[in-house]
């Protein structure tokens, strides 16, 4: 089982950048899957980037497409998401998650098996 601790989130202007950074434990994420969903207050979760294990293939919300990376290092089992030109639409609690092989690089919610606690992310205008 892998637990998954997501950091890097905060307040930012509409323009700016952040990066989360997804720390698991427990397991090594080699044997996952990892998406980043998104969830505003009032709304469902939503998909918002998903990469192989091997790095090799990444995939993105239309949304956030030409703006987000996904990234790992899966030497330091970590995920990451660098999120630029962010607009006040981004703000919401963002999620890690892991599932486990065979999986594709896209997947709704319910197809992860493991999920971090989430972060905020807040961007005014």
């Amino acid at each position: 089982q892998v637990q998954l601790a997501e950091s890097g989130g905060g307040s930012v202007q509409a323009g700016g950048s952040l990066r989360l950074s997804c720390a698991a434990s427990g397991d090594t994420i080699r044997r996952y899957c990892m998406g980043w969903f998104r969830q505003a207050p009032g709304k469902e979760r939503e998909w918002v980037a998903g990469i192989l294990p091997d790095g090799s293939v990444t995939a993105y919300a239309d949304s956030v497409k030409g703006r987000f990376t996904i990234s790992r290092d899966n030497a330091k089992n970590t995920l990451y998401l660098q999120m630029n030109s962010l607009k006040p639409e981004d703000a919401a609690m963002f999620l890690c998650a892991a599932r486990k092989v065979p999986c594709a690089v896209r997947g709704a919610s319910y197809t992860y098996n493991y999920w971090g606690q989430g972060i905020q992310v807040t961007v005014s205008s």
